[in-house]
């Protein structure tokens, strides 16, 4: 299930209603991000995120297909969130749940590297000096890659 908004989410809401009534889940894995107030060694005082409705949905639905392609999932969510975040907001939710815990665990890892990377989001972040685009990290496109085929 995927969901994009602007809207908050309540974890243990979000969890309870994703496996309720699935006895056949023995392990949940789960990912929440948060707004920093630093980046790169400079304050941040907000983040904003746009997208493209539709296109952001379809690159979702895409990345979390390959999720239970690859791992045999019982259940996954993805929320994440867009527009003005201050620090200490929540901006993603991935929850992945299997029979086993090592799907649940890898497909998780896998989800959050490839949402980081290939989910179509921009993010604008409010410093002392003004706005600045974030650019995209070696860092991340390099967890990424250990999940190509």
């Amino acid at each position: 299930m995927i969901r994009v908004q602007t809207e908050d989410f309540d974890v243990g809401a979000e969890l309870k209603a994703l496996t309720a009534g699935n006895t056949a889940i023995g392990g949940v894995a789960l990912f929440v991000g948060l707004v920093r107030d630093m980046a790169g060694g400079q304050a941040v005082g907000a983040m904003t995120l746009e997208h493209y409705p539709g296109m952001t949905e379809r690159q979702l639905e895409k990345i979390e297909a390959e999720a239970r392609a690859r791992w045999p999932l019982d259940a996954t969510l993805i929320v994440h969130r867009h527009g003005r975040l201050e620090p200490g907001d929540q901006i993603v939710l991935v929850i992945c749940a299997s029979a086993h815990r090592e799907a649940a665990l890898e497909a998780c890892a896998f989800l959050i590297d490839w949402l980081k990377t290939k989910a179509p989001f921009w993010k604008s972040e409010a410093t002392p000096e003004g706005p600045r685009w974030v650019e995209a990290r070696a860092e991340d496109d390099h967890a990424a890659a250990r999940w190509q085929r």
